[in-house]
């Protein structure tokens, strides 16, 4: 069980990691063919045309690659944002039955006050 909560705990950092990964060797494919002239490449725009290049490969490789680490990434952000859902609901339930009680107080005290000045 802890090995299986340790494994779900970085889903997020090995998924973006995973991302940065397929980025980078997508860009390194791309330098290369520009630098030997498979793709031509002039100047700074032929530069950002294969960062653009490695962009636009590199999405639908994470997408088709990394749907198991996108799932379990998923699955550790939708339970933490239900245990900040769960508890929210658990101190609004209990500063409700706080104000209650504390109206319920108030209310049995008045009776009780304007009643003392009446007997007298």
């Amino acid at each position: 069980m802890s090995s299986n909560v340790s494994k779900k705990s970085h889903a997020t950092l090995r998924y973006t990691s995973m991302r940065v990964s397929i980025f980078l060797g997508c860009l390194l494919v791309a330098l290369l063919l520009g630098h030997f002239q498979v793709i031509p490449v002039k100047g700074q725009s032929g530069m950002v045309f294969l960062f653009l290049l490695a962009a636009v490969v590199s999405a639908p490789l994470s997408y088709v690659l990394l749907h198991r680490q996108r799932d379990e990434m998923s699955a550790e952000i939708s339970g933490r944002v239900d245990g900040i859902r769960s508890r929210t609901s658990q101190r609004i339930a209990a500063q409700n039955a706080e104000e209650d009680a504390a109206d319920d107080a108030a209310r049995s005290a008045a009776p009780s006050a304007s009643a003392s000045p009446a007997q007298s």
